[in-house]
């Protein structure tokens, strides 16, 4: 059993077609209410330009400074395309990293001589023997001093003496 429809076909059509005028209307009413809002808001903030008093040199400088502004306005637009580019390149980054597992490296002991051979090639043959590259230096048996014998030496009045007789053959 099938319920019959309240409404007819013909009239919920007709219903449907007189909300879509009716919410036309509104979409246009909405539209010229934002731009009269828009028009009251910027003579609120931005008074019209009054060029009335102004000399030829400085309605000159008025072109210049709209094209500025849009050399301004585009520079910035490009370094925001760039910080969005650079943003999209660190995360792929970031993805690249986590999908490569890095091994653990391992501590390998190599000669001195291994690696001159690969830093110089097969054809060198290079020796590490850093005992022979030293100098050898010779000690000498310098005389052990007493020094006891020499305080004993040049203490009481020959010891005065002797420092007295050596200082003036010295300024002699």
């Amino acid at each position: 059993m099938q319920r019959k429809p309240k409404i007819s076909a013909s009239r919920k059509l007709m219903l449907k077609s007189l909300m879509v005028a009716k919410a036309k209307e509104e979409l246009e009413q909405e539209i010229l209410d934002k731009e009269e809002e828009k028009h009251r808001y910027l003579a609120e903030r931005a008074p019209p330009l009054n060029m009335s008093g102004l000399s030829l040199g400085q309605l000159q400088i008025i072109p210049k400074l709209y094209v500025v502004d849009e050399e301004r306005y585009d520079i910035e637009a490009k370094v925001m395309l760039n910080t969005r580019e650079i943003k999209d390149l660190n995360i792929k980054v970031l993805d690249l990293r986590g999908k490569f597992k890095r091994p653990n490296l391992r501590r390998v002991r190599v000669s001195a001589d291994a690696i001159l051979r690969s830093l110089l090639g097969s054809k060198h043959k290079v020796s590490m023997d850093l005992r022979a590259n030293l100098k050898s230096v010779k000690k000498e048996d310098t005389e052990k001093v007493d020094w006891r014998k020499n305080v004993e030496a040049m203490s009481g009045m020959e010891g005065r003496k002797k420092m007295f007789d050596a200082a003036k053959g010295s300024a002699q």
